[in-house]
């Protein structure tokens, strides 16, 4: 089975893909879409037509592609189901979609590239602006998040396995450093991202390691 990856080293949505991905054993093309060359490279008519969004990341599968980095994951883990990132059980899987959900809809598409661009071209807002409207999102998010692991956690963000959750967690924690929130009020996320980063899908995946990484 041919797999690609067209995505960009620090796209939080693209990282998920490349931890499950590794998790999984899964391998594959890393293909760099820059978001912010030439005008963002997302716009071209090329990747127009993988991604109709003009987003990142589009997994190929034997020449089809796919969007969306949760529904990517869901397809990867019912097509490669061990190991698993969602648990048995409806309930139990409930929870990982539900903390993976509030990072994915609730932070990251508030604070991302598309949305910081439009904030400067449309109204005006200068980087320190754009920062604090960033800042707040996704030291809310993460207030939410810290009460999700405390009912539900153990080694990692759902119980004591690697889910789909931790998938999400670990790059929105590098963005909320990024726009320097103080984490320091969420001792069992910090704890969860002790626990995963150390994981040899995790390193693999990060954005440091990735072909187009700018250092």
């Amino acid at each position: 089975m041919a797999t690609t990856l067209y995505g960009y080293w620090r796209s939080s949505s693209a990282w998920r893909v490349r931890i499950a991905l590794h998790h999984k054993g899964i391998a594959f093309d890393n293909v760099p879409v820059h978001l912010v060359a030439d005008g963002g490279r997302q716009h071209s008519a090329e990747h127009r037509a993988r991604n109709p969004m003009r987003q990142v990341p589009v997994l190929v599968v034997d020449g089809e592609p796919l969007t969306q980095s949760l529904a990517i994951i869901e397809y990867l883990d019912e097509a490669h189901p061990t190991p698993p990132l969602l648990p048995a059980g409806a309930l139990a899987r409930a929870r990982v979609r539900q903390a993976a959900e509030l990072v994915n809809s609730g932070i990251q598409p508030i604070q991302n590239l598309r949305v910081m661009q439009k904030l400067g071209t449309d109204f005006g807002a200068d980087k320190a602006a754009r920062v604090a409207w960033s800042h707040d999102w996704i030291r809310d998010g993460f207030v939410a998040l810290e009460q999700l692991i405390e009912r539900f956690g153990g080694t990692y963000t759902v119980g004591d396995s690697v889910s789909m959750a931790d998938l999400c967690l670990v790059p929105q924690l590098y963005n909320a450093r990024r726009f320097s929130v103080d984490l320091s009020a969420f001792p069992r996320t910090l704890a969860v991202e002790a626990a995963l980063v150390g994981l040899p899908a995790f390193v693999a995946a990060h954005p440091d390691q990735q072909p187009d990484a700018v250092q």
